[in-house]
């Protein structure tokens, strides 16, 4: 009875260590958990806000493009440092007013539902900025054809100016979103409709230098007279390296002359009579 007694004790107190093991590990895995809940709704803050940066930034770009042709402003008069502040700065405001209203109403997992209204604090001034350049874009264009109309050009012509001017403007002005702002139930138009958008949203900065600046008459003329000027840079380099080695090369063959020419040069003196001379 002492032996079952015993054994009875002993499986009680592993039972009890299992419990205590168990409950440690609970608590560790929730503190780990709880840093990681942190960490991503950190991440999400700041992917918030670089998502209004990235909209707000077209809002900067259709206000300097309507700025300059429009109101006809050269970019030295304009003050860039406003620029900065709406694209950088301006974005804080919607992202902590978000990630504040998350977590006293929604807060969920990495504050990643949709299921919530608090997203059109961010997504409604994304909203407006994209309305605004798409007024931009309209006037622009205005202008853009009432300039051609003045210069008595071809109407073809000028209208394939303005359809031209018009497609680099919307990506460039993001007004894809604002025309397409819903995305096909159908399978292959939805993968469709996703690639477009993933390539116009994040080669945006490519597709822009791409076709306002290397695609840009000035800008390949100067880089042609920067090559040019280049090359023969390169070139009176090389002559001058060339140069300088041939002439180093030239001093050390003379100054390296073997001490026997000497002596060869002494003997044809003796030879024809020199030191007879001046034994005389």
């Amino acid at each position: 009875m002492a032996e079952v007694a015993g054994s009875i004790r002993r499986a009680g107190g592993r039972k009890h260590t299992v419990r205590e093991v168990g409950d440690r590990q609970k608590v560790g895995n929730r503190k780990t958990i709880d840093q990681a809940l942190v960490g991503c709704k950190v991440l999400q803050f700041f992917h918030m806000y670089i998502l209004g940066c990235n909209y707000f930034w077209m809002l900067c770009e259709g206000i300097y493009l309507h700025t300059l042709i429009v109101v006809a402003v050269f970019a030295e008069e304009q003050h860039l440092h406003w620029y900065y502040l709406l694209g950088w700065g301006f974005p804080l405001v919607p992202a902590s007013i978000h990630a504040v209203a998350r977590k006293k109403y929604f807060d969920d997992n990495c504050w990643m539902s949709v299921e919530t209204h608090l997203l059109y604090v961010v997504h409604g001034p994304i909203v407006a900025a994209l309305l605004v350049n798409l007024f931009f874009l309209l006037n622009i264009v205005r202008v853009l054809v009432l300039k051609l109309k003045d210069t008595h050009r071809a109407e073809s012509n000028m209208y394939m100016k303005a359809v031209r001017a018009t497609l680099i403007l919307v990506p460039l002005l993001g007004i894809q979103f604002v025309i397409f702002p819903w995305r096909p139930e159908n399978r292959l138009a939805g993968e469709v409709y996703d690639y477009i958008m993933h390539i116009l949203l994040h080669y945006q900065g490519l597709l822009v230098a791409t076709i306002f600046c290397f695609f840009n008459g000035e800008v390949q003329a100067t880089l042609k007279r920067q090559w040019m000027q280049y090359k023969v840079q390169w070139g009176q380099r090389r002559r001058e390296h060339w140069s300088m080695r041939s002439t180093s090369y030239t001093t050390t063959s003379i100054t390296e002359v073997p001490a026997f020419m000497f002596h060869y040069d002494n003997n044809s003196e003796h030879l024809n009579g020199r030191h007879v001379d001046d034994s005389a």
